[in-house]
């Protein structure tokens, strides 16, 4: 099975520009109800990024910083953890357990096309066992 197989596809996703604060990122969350939004690339060969819940904990909250001075791009992951559309799940896998990462972007020449999620691999090993 390929990651494309299983991904969140790229319009299902919610994306943030890099200038937005962190405010509007975790307004965007709230209302989404997702873990994470997808920080625009500035460039067609810049990077995407990822703003998590664990990046707003770690920038707001353990060092006391601004949730309206402080910008997407000042607390995202970029370059985010990517893989290819066309990589055996299993190895999409295994950079998760080995990174210590719960999602990542499911790119192809740069461009966005989705999100893979632990939650994701692990449907589909429950749903093999049954």
């Amino acid at each position: 099975m390929l990651t494309k197989d299983i991904m969140t596809p790229a319009e299902n996703l919610i994306k943030i520009s890099p200038m937005a604060t962190v405010r509007e990122a975790l307004r965007m969350m709230k209302e989404h109800k997702v873990r994470s939004v997808i920080v625009e690339k500035t460039s067609p060969h810049g990077a995407y990024g990822l703003v998590t819940f664990k990046n707003i904990l770690q920038s707001i909250v353990a060092e006391d910083g601004d949730i309206d001075l402080l910008n997407v791009y000042d607390i995202a992951a970029t370059p985010a953890f990517a893989v290819s559309s066309q990589l055996d799940v299993k190895y999409a896998a295994r950079m998760m357990v080995q990174h210590s990462i719960k999602r990542m972007l499911v790119t192809d020449n740069n461009e966005l096309l989705g999100i893979i999620t632990m939650t994701d691999i692990i449907s589909i090993l429950m749903n093999s066992v049954e």
